[in-house]
């Protein structure tokens, strides 16, 4: 299985198209987001993964999602989240992840997500200081 893309968005839709195919309604897509108040500050953005499932794998596997302070597998971890999920094969699944991340500053950091034991697909997101 491989992660065709991960993004932090604001709302997240399922909806039913003609002829039975199915439809993902993204918005706010995002890579930063003013903080809602003043740092240290606790904050949840959601993180949806579209997941592909070839015809010849099982459809069995799981997703895994490692909140970092920078972009290596050595820097400090912040959050994690681990679950398992079935996919038929030949088909697209979703995985939304809720992160609650904790930011004593204002700063980056990244999403490290993959299947099973698969290569990382990184997010980058980015708190900034509120608005005045």
């Amino acid at each position: 299985m491989q992660i065709v893309s991960a993004l932090f968005v604001e709302n997240f839709e399922m909806r039913q198209a003609p002829g039975g195919a199915a439809r993902i309604d993204l918005t706010g897509a995002m890579f930063s987001m003013a903080a809602p108040s003043p740092a240290p500050v606790t904050i949840a953005p959601h993180l949806v993964a579209l997941i592909y499932c070839a015809p010849d794998e099982p459809g069995q596997a799981v997703f895994e999602v490692v909140f970092r302070t920078g972009l290596g597998e050595d820097d400090e971890q912040i959050a994690r989240n681990v679950s398992p999920f079935t996919v038929e094969p030949g088909k697209f699944t979703y995985r939304l992840v809720r992160g609650e991340l904790e930011f004593p500053e204002y700063r980056q950091v990244f999403a490290h997500c993959r299947v099973d034991r698969g290569p990382w697909h990184v997010v980058p997101f980015t708190l900034l200081p509120p608005l005045s």
